[in-house]
């Protein structure tokens, strides 16, 4: 079977494996803060009020885009804006011709082995609807990639 993950480029990707390349880890949901200085992107434990925790997925996926104002719609078209996404996101890999990590579920075959390398964000967040922005510094967190 071919790896067409590793193989084809973003914009060859069919509509079903595009999303088949998201890893479920959750981490693009968290906020960021950008410092302006250095461009440098901060995560933090801060999660869109959209992102269920307990799986790291979008509650409501279809309607994203409607219901919050600054989510961003992941496309071929715009992988040159992929810097704010975590290091380790499949897209970003891709777009900078890079394979994807063993545990990745379409590496693995297993689509829990990315919660089982620690990857996810599941249970260690905080819901964007309880903190206030000038709060977020509170919560800048590293990740270990």
């Amino acid at each position: 079977m071919t790896e067409w993950w590793n193989t084809l480029t973003l914009d060859q990707l069919s509509t079903e494996q595009w999303e088949a390349l998201c890893d479920g880890c959750g981490r693009c949901c968290l906020h960021k803060l950008e410092d302006e200085e250095t461009g440098e992107y901060h995560f933090t434990r801060i999660r869109c009020r959209l992102l269920d925790e307990k799986t790291s997925r979008c509650s409501d996926y279809a309607n994203r885009l409607e219901k919050v104002a600054d989510c961003v719609k992941l496309s071929p078209e715009n992988t040159a804006d992929f810097q704010w996404l975590p290091s380790t996101c499949a897209y970003r890999l891709r777009a900078n011709g890079k394979a994807l990590h063993d545990w990745h579920p379409l590496v693995s075959g297993d689509p829990e082995s990315v919660r089982r390398a620690g990857m996810t964000v599941r249970n260690n967040t905080v819901s964007d609807e309880d903190v206030r922005f000038y709060e977020y510094e509170d919560h800048i967190i590293t990740w270990i990639d």
